[in-house]
């Protein structure tokens, strides 16, 4: 059903791998503290884009009719935290000299995160928590590739806020905590 948790760290860890890569060769052309950079724009501009997808399924997800009052304003809520992540990490990617990345459309979110399966609010309550779970691991899998002491600290924010989101979810779908350590690893 739509991005799974793997999905989003897999989708981060290859944006790094290749960032890296074109890292590397900046080096020999350039300093080493502007190939820092680069990466950590890089790595910027994909978590910038799992937020703006992050808005895009709230938003979509509460117009749908599927959501009771309660879990839309829970949904309306995480909508704006993730609305002040976008324009922390779009305000990082600017000062860093970097153009941030646009959202796609709805028609694509729709599409990727199979959005026009959801029937029902328990539906949707899944799909955020699968999503939730993935931007926590993925902005963890990230914290040690970046150069940027504060942006490191902005990511193991981002990830808490993103674990904060999952377990409110988790409890509102009835599923129990995992027995097992690292649920973000």
């Amino acid at each position: 059903m739509g991005a799974t948790a793997s999905d989003r760290r897999e989708f981060l860890s290859a944006s790094a791998v290749m960032l890296g890569i074109g890292a590397s060769g900046l080096v020999s052309t350039s300093t080493a503290a502007a190939a820092a950079q680069s990466s950590d724009v890089g790595v910027l501009q994909t978590a910038l884009a799992l937020e703006h997808e992050g808005i895009a399924a709230y938003q979509i997800a509460g117009k749908s009719g599927l959501l009771s009052p309660g879990t839309l304003k829970v949904a309306l809520t995480f909508m704006g935290h993730h609305q002040a992540h976008r324009d922390s990490l779009a305000k990082l990617v600017t000062q860093l000299g970097g153009h941030p990345v646009e959202p796609k459309t709805d028609a694509q979110y729709i599409a990727e995160l199979k959005l026009g399966e959801l029937k029902s609010e328990a539906d949707i309550v899944a799909l955020a928590t699968t999503l939730e779970r993935g931007a926590a691991s993925a902005y963890i899998g990230q914290i040690t590739s970046l150069k940027d002491p504060a942006i490191a600290r902005l990511f193991a924010s981002l990830s808490a806020d993103e674990a904060v989101h999952w377990t409110t979810l988790n409890n509102a779908a009835g599923t129990p905590i995992p027995a097992a350590p690292y649920l973000f690893g």
